[in-house]
């Protein structure tokens, strides 16, 4: 690093709890703050960092405002995240302030797309439903007719975004006999579409009143905000499930029950809400909605894959180089 403000050991303050072998490499390489105790920092101890770090590494849960990045204009370098997505992230007002940003891209991939065909098994086959009943010793023993789902096998699923992980879906879609369809700004190479022997659909509306599952795979930004409004999600067939292990804010969650409740959309899986951590009521109150606390990339490989690159994103930053994960600049 040139900048002659830097330290000789950086200060590099961490928000949240990372796995233990990734925290101790840290402590050996750099001047660190860890929270051990694992709290969720609130604005002020965010902007408190951002004024004493030389590099920050926060999480999808800080909210890195233009107040943090306004705080941090004396000292601040790089914005190391912890995860893939950097929608928390005011990504102007950073560009602003000559802030350098590093996200962890395609460590979390295979585990997010395991947890979405965990929720495209678990919703029709109404897995979650016979666990609670089971649990609550309300089983009275087999019966022809009892909690009768529908097979998954030769049905149509839609993917909402085709990057790494819709693929990675796409994929054990094909496993299961199921056809794969998607939708995506930029069309896949022709190559990509035959492996996965994936259709294009440019149209999304159309696409979506013709699937029987819906994968929402896209990042999240201004155009993707209610991507799923009322209005789209009623194109969906009554029997349709809808799965989310993108980003909450993508889907209406106030719509989406509704149009559960009223039996115009089958039910939906869904690892990531609106107001996280707080779910919305309207929910927990439907039986053939199956609602998991953000576990896409909750694997032991997958977290400490990620930790990895954010170590390798600083070393490469402080060295001078051009960090391999590096967001901004562009």
């Amino acid at each position: 690093m040139t900048d002659k403000t830097m330290r000789t050991r950086p200060k590099v303050i961490v928000t949240r709890k990372l796995p233990d072998s990734i925290e101790t490499r840290m402590a050996e390489l750099f001047d660190v703050q860890l929270n051990l105790a694992d709290k969720p920092m609130d604005q002020a101890a965010l902007e408190d960092a951002a004024r004493h770090a030389d590099v920050l590494v926060p999480t999808v849960t800080d909210n890195i405002n233009a107040d943090v990045i306004k705080a941090g204009k004396n000292s601040l370098k790089l914005i190391a995240n912890f995860g893939a997505g950097v929608n928390h992230i005011d990504v102007a007002a950073a560009r602003g302030a000559n802030i350098t940003i590093t996200n962890t891209p395609g460590v979390l991939t295979e585990d997010t797309a395991d947890l979405a065909m965990a929720l495209l098994l678990s919703v029709p086959r109404r897995i979650f439903e016979g666990e609670k009943i089971l649990r609550a010793g309300d089983w009275s023993g087999w019966a022809p007719t009892f909690l009768m789902g529908h097979r998954i096998q030769g049905k149509r699923l839609g993917i909402i975004g085709m990057g790494r992980i819709g693929q990675a879906i796409a994929k054990r879609a094909k496993a299961f006999n199921i056809a794969v369809h998607y939708h995506k700004r930029n069309r896949l190479p022709v190559e990509i579409e035959g492996e996965l022997e994936a259709t294009y659909w440019d149209n999304l509306d159309e696409m979506l009143s013709r699937m029987d599952f819906v994968s929402v795979n896209c990042p999240l930004t201004e155009e993707t905000h209610h991507l799923l409004g009322r209005e789209r999600l009623k194109r969906l067939q009554p029997h349709a499930v809808l799965i989310n292990t993108a980003r909450g804010e993508i889907i209406d969650e106030n719509a989406l029950a509704d149009l559960i409740e009223v039996g115009r959309i089958a039910g939906a899986g869904l690892d990531v809400f609106e107001e996280e951590p707080t779910i919305n009521p309207k929910l927990l109150e439907l039986e053939n909605v199956v609602l998991l606390p953000h576990m896409g990339s909750a694997t032991v490989e997958a977290r400490v894959a990620m930790g990895e690159k954010v170590l390798i994103n600083i070393r490469a930053f402080l060295d001078g180089h051009k960090s391999p994960d590096r967001v901004l600049p562009f």
